[in-house]
């Protein structure tokens, strides 16, 4: 606890950049923090520990009615004075029990005050009872020169009261401080909900793919995660099956109105955030329709929408959400992706990998582990079967000199201009493999292959028995390119 007097204190105390707030700069970083950490609606703000008043001001200038708290009397003097005309009451009294009677709030505020108290967890309780259901506590501290209280202590002496606690770092952000620094600072905004059975948010999250795309939106204007790339998603409302909830944030986030029939489940993934609570994700793949062009539906919490090859994922990504596409990319079925609380939310790369694939009951015994296939000309080969396999999703996976792959799951496909090959040509109608065949969603899909196929280095066969030259009830395509190479593709 620290010995300062405060009344001594109060003269000076605006002097510092994230006291008084009086740079423009520095104020208005603190009054984008708390835009995100108060309601967005008119609400009662209790502000423990006030000081002269700067976050009080800010408060009751985003339309808060704030009711202040100091031990010390002249800096409750000057807080009035700066507060003037907003309709705020100034008290007197002791943060860890604030003279404010049978009186309930919406938010209960307080900046580097914890730290000061003598029994931080009686207070933290009572703080929590002057809440009423759903309000919030909002707890800016952090640990300076090896003095202060440390975010994984206090979320210790939060989690008896409640089990929603969000933790925001923000040593990084100069702006606040007027300065650069390198010690610990953060913000924690803790629900009033009570700990109970144990429940987890479910949350849905699109992979629109185009072809070997997939589409992405930046965060903006959130709180959480703003800057960071992440997939078009959002969190089950009660009463929503996931499905539902998919077409409903689909629809909100991009314009995209889907069908359910037209959602394929890609992931299940069970997450956890830095300092947070776990969340069962769920992740879903659909087709891109150039029918319906996705948009920037929602921009005040997105910068912009785009396409992003998968093999080729940007680093600036949500960690878990990056996870996830690459655990989509591996054809993992369940994943656990737990962040440790000292995490970053963003991916980093080459740090350690949090993600843990969880095998399914099937025994790999038996299945393919890859298909090589031997092309007199690997240019020409690159150009085709790159095509098509990236079509069919499967997605670049080696590259050396006489040789390209292309995965999906856990098996490939080779083509290669083997140095050893005994032959400039390939006969599929003598002894050997004839074709490989693949599957396709759909017939639509099927039908749209075939009429590029053309352009991409592949010819109809059978044109005149297409699509059942396979036999009635068997709806297929036989392609075949100039090296005569023939690849079915079959549709349900």
């Amino acid at each position: 606890m620290t010995t300062t007097d405060w009344d001594d204190a109060a003269g000076s105390f605006d002097d510092e950049p994230d006291h008084g707030l009086l740079d423009p700069v520095v104020r208005d970083a603190w009054a984008r923090r708390m835009e995100t950490w108060l309601p967005s609606s008119r609400s009662e703000v209790l502000d423990l520990g006030c000081g002269t008043g700067s976050l009080a001001l800010l408060a009751a200038g985003q339309g808060h009615r704030v009711t202040a708290v100091d031990r010390s009397g002249r800096m409750a003097e000057r807080a009035r004075a700066k507060l003037t005309g907003t309709g705020a009451e100034v008290l007197v009294g002791d943060a860890a029990r604030p003279p404010v009677g049978g009186q309930r709030f919406d938010v209960v505020l307080a900046r580097h005050v914890v730290w000061l108290l003598p029994d931080p967890a009686a207070a933290l309780g009572h703080w929590f009872s002057l809440l009423r259901p759903g309000g919030r506590l909002v707890l800016v501290e952090g640990v300076w020169g090896g003095t202060g209280l440390s975010a994984a202590r206090l979320i210790a002496l939060l989690t008896p009261f409640t089990e929603r606690i969000h933790h925001e770092p923000l040593s990084g952000d100069s702006r606040l401080w007027g300065k650069e620094v390198d010690d610990e600072r953060y913000a924690l905004v803790a629900r009033a909900v009570p700990a109970h059975r144990h429940r987890e948010v479910v949350d849905v999250h699109l992979i629109l793919r185009r072809g070997p795309e997939v589409l992405l939106a930046r965060r903006a204007g959130t709180g959480y995660a703003d800057g960071l790339l992440h997939a078009p998603s959002g969190h089950a409302e009660d009463g929503e099956d996931v499905r539902e909830a998919m077409v409903r944030e689909a629809a909100e986030e991009i314009g995209v109105v889907l069908d359910p029939d037209e959602l394929r489940v890609a992931l299940v993934m069970q997450h956890r955030g830095p300092g947070g609570n776990p969340r069962m994700g769920w992740f879903f793949e659909a087709e891109y329709d150039p029918e319906r062009p996705p948009r920037n539906a929602e921009p005040e919490k997105c910068s912009g929408i785009g396409w992003y090859r998968l093999d080729a994922l940007p680093d600036d990504m949500v960690a878990y959400c990056r996870a996830g596409l690459d655990g989509y990319r591996a054809e993992e079925r369940f994943l656990i992706h737990w962040h440790e609380d000292g995490d970053t939310v963003a991916h980093a790369p080459g740090g350690v990998d949090r993600a843990v694939p969880l095998p399914v009951s099937a025994t790999p015994t038996g299945r393919v582990h890859h298909i090589e296939v031997w092309v007199p000309d690997l240019a020409r080969a690159e150009k085709d079967w790159g095509w098509l396999l990236e079509e069919l999703g499967h997605i670049p996976y080696q590259r050396w000199a006489h040789g390209r792959s292309w995965r999906r799951g856990d098996g490939y496909v080779v083509v290669e201009q083997s140095p050893d090959g005994t032959g400039a040509t390939h006969d599929r109608r003598r002894p050997g493999v004839n074709h490989l065949a693949f599957h396709v969603r759909d017939r639509a899909a099927l039908d749209d292959l075939v009429a590029r196929a053309p352009a991409h280095g592949w010819r109809l066969l059978f044109p005149d028995r297409h699509p059942y030259a396979g036999g009635g009830g068997h709806y297929a395509a036989y392609l075949e390119n100039a090296a005569g190479y023939e690849v079915e593709l079959v549709a349900p």
